[in-house]
Formats: C-alpha cells, sequence, structure tokens
C-alpha cells in the first residue's frame, strides 16, 4: 500500500525524529512511503488566530499538494482532525471542494490507520519503560481515536501501560490559548503532569506532539523527571 506522509510544521522544525520514526513504522508495516517536498502547513494555526483568508491560501494548496493520494497519514491528530472537520467549510461552494472532500476522506492519523485500515496491532517494538498515555482533545474529540495507540502500546514487548487520572482532560496547550491564557495553560498543564508522576511512569506517551511539547516545556520548568514521547517513537523502538 502506498501512503502520503504529511508531516506537522512542529515535527519538521522542531521533532524531525518523529517523522523518520513514522516512516519506518510505515514500512514496517508494509506500506510504501512517499513525501512531497512540496508540501506546508495544512492551515490551522491560521485558522485558529481568526486569520481565515490566508489559512484558505494555505489550505488550497495542502489539497494541491495532496491531491489523488489513496492515503495521507500524519503523526498529528491535531492536524487530522482540523483537516477533516474545517476543509468542509472552508471549500464550501468553492471550486476546490470535490477535491477537498476526497482529501479529507484520505486523511488518517497515525495509529488509527494502523490499527483500522491496516489492521496491524503489532509492530514488534520492544521499549522497556512503564509509561502513562495522554489523549489530545484532537485525537479523542476530533478523530475519535482512543482504543487504538493503547491497542499498539499494549503490544510493545518490555512496556508497561498504566492510565492516569483524568488522562482526557485537555493538557492546556491549545496552539494559541497557550499564548493568550498562559496562566490557565500552564496550571492545566501542571494538574496534567502531577497525574502523570502519580502513576509512577517514566513517559508520557501521546498522538500529539503539540501537547508534548507543552508538557515538556513546563516539566523542564519544574525539574521534574518524567520524560515525554511521541508514539511514533515508541513503535519504532526494537528494530
Amino acid at each position: 500500500m502506498t501512503v502520503q506522509l504529511f508531516v506537522p510544521c512542529f515535527i519538521d522544525q522542531l521533532y524531525p525524529q518523529v517523522a523518520f520514526n513514522t516512516i519506518k513504522v510505515l514500512e514496517k508495516a508494509g506500506c510504501v512511503v512517499k513525501y512531497n517536498e512540496q508540501q506546508t502547513c495544512c492551515g490551522q494555526p491560521a485558522f485558529n488566530a481568526g486569520f481565515w483568508g490566508e489559512s484558505k491560501d494555505v489550505c488550497t494548496k495542502f489539497v494541491q499538494d495532496f491531491d489523488g493520494a489513496d492515503y495521507i497519514v500524519s503523526p498529528s491528530a491535531s492536524c487530522t482532525g482540523f483537516v477533516r472537520n474545517n476543509f468542509g467549510k472552508i471549500f464550501e461552494n468553492n471550486a476546490f471542494q470535490s477535491p477537498a472532500k476526497k482529501v479529507t476522506n484520505q486523511m488518517f492519523e497515525l495509529s488509527e490507520f494502523l490499527v483500522s485500515i491496516l489492521n496491524v496491532t503489532n509492530l514488534e517494538a520492544e521499549f522497556n519503560a512503564k509509561v502513562t498515555f495522554h489523549d489530545s482533545c484532537a485525537g479523542l474529540r476530533e478523530c475519535k481515536i482512543k482504543s487504538e495507540p493503547r491497542t499498539l502500546l499494549n503490544a510493545v514487548k518490555g512496556l508497561e501501560l498504566v492510565e492516569m487520572k483524568d488522562t482526557d482532560t485537555c493538557c492546556g496547550f491549545g496552539g494559541s490559548f497557550a499564548v493568550k491564557y498562559d496562566t490557565i495553560s500552564v496550571a492545566m498543564a501542571d494538574q496534567k503532569i502531577e497525574n502523570a508522576i502519580a502513576t509512577d511512569a517514566e513517559y508520557i506517551i501521546s498522538t500529539d506532539m503539540s501537547c508534548l511539547m507543552h508538557l515538556d516545556g513546563r516539566i523542564n520548568f519544574n525539574g521534574q523527571a518524567v520524560k515525554v514521547m511521541h508514539l511514533a517513537d515508541v513503535l519504532a523502538s526494537g528494530y
């Protein structure tokens, strides 16, 4: 199966190993991975900041870049959720309505694609650690993902998954929310981290590096021992 990889802006700029490990995992699952070097952003940052016109321009390029792809896979439920839930409105009664709909239907988050489309639940990964999982708002509420990452993690050799309290509560990032409402955002992050530490987990795992980036900032500021790790990095471990 051939898939097109979409790499979110912050992963491209700050966490490129997540993108490389996503390729590694997809190839392990039997996929041929292609990467369109002309791709940029999905349009979400501008849209959420209220710059809808500018966002539409970026979204139009996204549709053009991925038009004709059988599957588009991203290591981000946030970007995936934005494309799925907003492209229909952005391109309503527009010349790009039809290709945008096709792109929307072919967009998948990594764990969802592996489990629900490929029926792959065990990638023979090995990661000897106790971990807890953070459900991102985008994954849980926009992409309806909950069991998929846990199914994959439970198959990892040496890994112990323990659930934290209020795992489905927001971490406080929310993109520009963390800038506009920094005091609330920090309090939410600290609560999430405290819940994770209470499980004695060594790592907080998530489908979204944006959430983990936010949590990691507070962890480093507070000098806490728990670490963060993207799901793709875990699934690529041990081979």
